[in-house]
């Protein structure tokens, strides 16, 4: 090993002797770094080596480079790289390809060797870096679009990107985002050859020597591509973002108009064709007279919007879906959220959503998501009538949905509506027990809210038959805030004791109890200890907090602080896995004032 490392180091010597005679580096500093380079040499030699150990040698290397480049910005001097950089850079070439065949499957180790190619100007050797990778990770098509890119982009080689294409769509036929970035490559090698004629013609070269084919500079080559992938893959979605990519380029009319006629001919079965067709319509060029003024531009606007509203009439005609009325409804929520100053025309947007939604719901085929704008609408316009009657609507449509139920009923809240007790009954029916929290919650609050004590307290103990723990729980916690807030601390307190043996608990229960008591006048230190004993009956022996709180309540002004002993005692007893050593030192920690 050695000997090899040696070797390794008098590779090295012209380099330095180069670097010093230049002035680039002092002799120190070249002996500091053959100590270092030695160094590192050794840990890539030994019997058992890291990945870590090539990362750290290839970027104290790269330091190198970059310290020599700024030395050289420094002094001026930009000769001698053929033998400094370019030997440097070789062997950091060198050290990358050892670590990749070591450890192939690291592709971040790959790509750094690629990033390392692109920065230091080393573009020749970036073919060979992605040639052997993707020998490895053919089934990665991220790394076959980044090779091609690369060579279309580093190399200017269009020929050797489209043959990557090509491969990649072997081994991934069906990959949508390779079909993409292959379209947009042939699109782009168009554009370049459209730039090279026109700068000959400008130039009045002779073009006998260039080959032109009329054929590939009006985008054929993308064309072919479009046919092979729309063959392969007949998605609307797909068709469009191919469309989207052909738009960015100001000569594919032909080959646009081409995609067009396709969508409509062949995809008028999915939704997004006709989504897309009606936003086309707001693109569409508007008169310039009208434009001058505030009004003449919501006008036209109007008009746009209008003709969009005529796509997507015939859309829900040919097509009628969910997400048909889905891209609908969007549009109008979409237009209605954009600001105008004309109140004509946010009313003319309100009224045709209010119409849509309307005509989605007769059809029952409005999104739950839906409703929820539509309640907002109706309410922001004041009109209660048709906000009571959305609520019930939508209960009806989406009956098991908990969130359906919690915003009608909300709503219906809000309105003052006269039936919400029954409603509340009739959505704990249709919804699944183990969702209906919510509903309790808002049960709950209502019943406080707008009810008698002896109508509120019923509505609690139907809450404590739940067979739901997380329902049982909650609602002894908030019956036990109301008795209190009500009925003050006797009531509180029986119904603390009518609740403490009724499983399933949770500590808050017993936390508002605790607290209920010491907001007394006169706390009783026998009730808290109580408290506190029932609560380490049910979770003693994981919770480590509540033992730490019982022995500060004995440590205070109401306890007896021999008791702290015998609860210490107890605690190591009763507690469980984890929880013992975080009490012990959470202890350790209150002994010595630090908690």
């Amino acid at each position: 090993m050695a000997e090899v490392v040696q070797h390794r180091i008098e590779e090295r010597i012209p380099e330095l002797e180069q670097l010093e005679r230049v002035g680039l580096f002092t002799k120190k500093e070249v002996k500091s770094i053959i100590k270092r380079a030695t160094a590192l040499e050794y840990k890539l030699h030994r019997l058992i080596v890291n990945k870590e150990d090539f990362i750290a040698y290839i970027q104290y290397e790269i330091n190198i480079l970059e310290l020599i480049k700024k030395r050289r910005a420094h002094i001026h001097y930009h000769f001698k790289r053929d033998e400094i950089e370019f030997a440097i850079i070789h062997r950091i070439n060198s050290v990358f390809r050892r670590a990749t065949n070591k450890w192939k499957d690291d592709v971040q180790l790959w790509l750094s060797h690629v990033a390392f190619c692109k920065k230091w100007a080393t573009k020749g050797q970036i073919s060979k870096v992605f040639s052997s990778m993707l020998a490895i990770h053919p089934d990665k098509p991220a790394l076959w679009i980044m090779a091609a890119k690369s060579e279309l982009e580093d190399r200017s080689s269009s020929e050797s990107a489209r043959h990557l294409f090509l491969r990649a769509l072997r081994f991934h036929p069906d990959n949508k985002k390779v079909y993409q970035e292959y379209f947009r490559m042939e699109l782009l090698h168009c554009e370049k050859l459209r730039k090279q004629k026109e700068e000959l013609e400008k130039a009045e070269m002779d073009l006998g020597e260039y080959e032109f084919s009329p054929e590939i500079l009006r985008g054929k080559l993308a064309e072919v591509v479009y046919s092979d992938a729309t063959g392969k893959l007949k998605e609307a979605e797909f068709v469009i973002s191919l469309l989207n990519v052909a738009a960015i380029f100001d000569f594919t009319k032909e080959l646009q108009d081409s995609i067009l006629q396709d969508l409509q001919a062949n995809y008028t079965a999915d939704s997004l064709t006709w989504d897309f067709m009606s936003k086309r319509e707001l693109e569409a060029p508007g008169a310039g007279e009208e434009l001058q003024t505030a009004k003449g531009r919501a006008s036209d606007i109007n008009r746009r919007e209008e003709r969009c509203c005529q796509v997507y009439e015939e859309g829900v005609k040919s097509l009628n879906t969910e997400p048909m009325w889905s891209c609908y409804v969007t549009f109008g929520l979409e237009r209605l959220k954009r600001k105008t100053n004309v109140e004509e025309l946010k009313e003319k947007r309100q009224q045709r959503l209010l119409g849509v939604l309307q005509r989605a719901h007769d059809s029952s085929l409005l999104k739950e998501d839906y409703y929820k704008n539509w309640l907002h609408i109706l309410l922001a316009t004041g009109d209660a009538e048709g906000a009571a009657s959305v609520a019930m609507a939508a209960t009806q449509r989406y009956s098991q949905s908990v969130s359906v139920w919690s915003l009608s009923l909300q709503t219906l809240t809000r309105l003052g509506s006269g039936d919400v007790g029954r409603l509340f009954q009739e959505a704990l029916t249709h919804v699944h027990p183990k969702e209906s929290l919510p509903l309790w919650r808002l049960q709950v609050q209502w019943s406080v809210a707008h009810q008698s004590p002896e109508e509120t307290e019923a509505v609690f103990k139907r809450g404590l038959l739940s067979a739901v723990a997380a329902v049982a729980m909650e609602i002894k916690e908030s019956y036990l805030d109301w008795s209190y807030s009500t009925g003050g601390y006797k009531k509180a307190r029986m119904t603390f004791t009518s609740l403490q043996e009724n499983r399933p608990l949770s500590k808050a229960f017993f936390t508002t109890m605790l607290a209920i008591e010491k907001e007394q006048e006169t706390p009783k230190m026998n009730s808290l200890r109580d408290y506190y004993e029932r609560a380490l009956q049910e979770f003693g022996t994981s919770d480590d907090d509540l033992w730490l709180q019982y022995i500060q309540e004995e440590l205070g002004p109401l306890g007896q602080p021999e008791n702290c002993g015998k609860i210490h005692w107890r605690a190591m007893k009763f507690l469980e896995g984890a929880s013992v050593e975080s009490f012990t030192s959470k202890y350790t920690l209150m002994q010595t004032g630090h908690l």
